[in-house]
């Protein structure tokens, strides 16, 4: 019975290795993969995605009434501004982490003119004169705008405001 018992516990104890092991690393593993499909192997840029259709969704139920726009972010060089242009109708920026946990989002509600943020990796020092500034608790991941855009017209509309968009280093803003 002994030998048993001490399989059984050996059995345990590699299921619960097992399960934080995944825990852990398919959340890291999913947003990989999404940081290089939304991001085409670009850093710090905004990437506006094409109008949303049954055939052109790149992420799991996009909303076809959004316009949106990606940022693959980096922080491992320093700080960076993202800037989201004002536009008229719902608009939100959302952050995500590494490990896909969703850590900051502003809208219109909040911010009716548009927001500008400097993103800085956490514990690391802010920039001078920031009006806003956010802690990532990873040096990568995602920032994703959405506009709501429901119709051709306003889609097109949406995506010339996105233009006006930043994503880009501290540094490559100062020169």
């Amino acid at each position: 019975m002994r030998l048993e018992a001490r399989h059984f516990w050996v059995a345990v104890a590699i299921a619960v290795v097992t399960h934080l092991s995944l825990v852990h690393a398919v959340p890291r593993a999913l947003m990989e993969a999404a940081m290089e499909k939304l991001g085409g192997g670009r850093l710090n840029a905004w990437v506006v995605a094409e109008r949303v259709t049954p055939e052109s969704r790149q992420i799991v139920r996009p909303s076809p009434d959004f316009a949106y726009s990606a940022c693959v972010y980096d922080l491992s060089r320093g700080p960076i501004t993202i800037r989201v242009a004002p536009w008229e109708q719902y608009w939100s920026l959302s952050l995500y982490a590494a490990n896909s946990d969703n850590f900051f989002v502003i809208d219109d509600r909040e911010a009716h003119h548009g927001a500008e943020i400097a993103l800085v990796r956490k514990g690391t020092a802010h920039p001078e004169g920031a009006s806003m500034v956010v802690e990532s608790p990873s040096a990568r991941g995602i920032a994703l705008i959405r506009r709501l855009a429901p119709s051709p017209s306003t889609y097109e509309a949406a995506a010339r405001v996105a233009s006006e968009d930043v994503c880009a280093s501290v540094a490559q803003l100062a020169n």
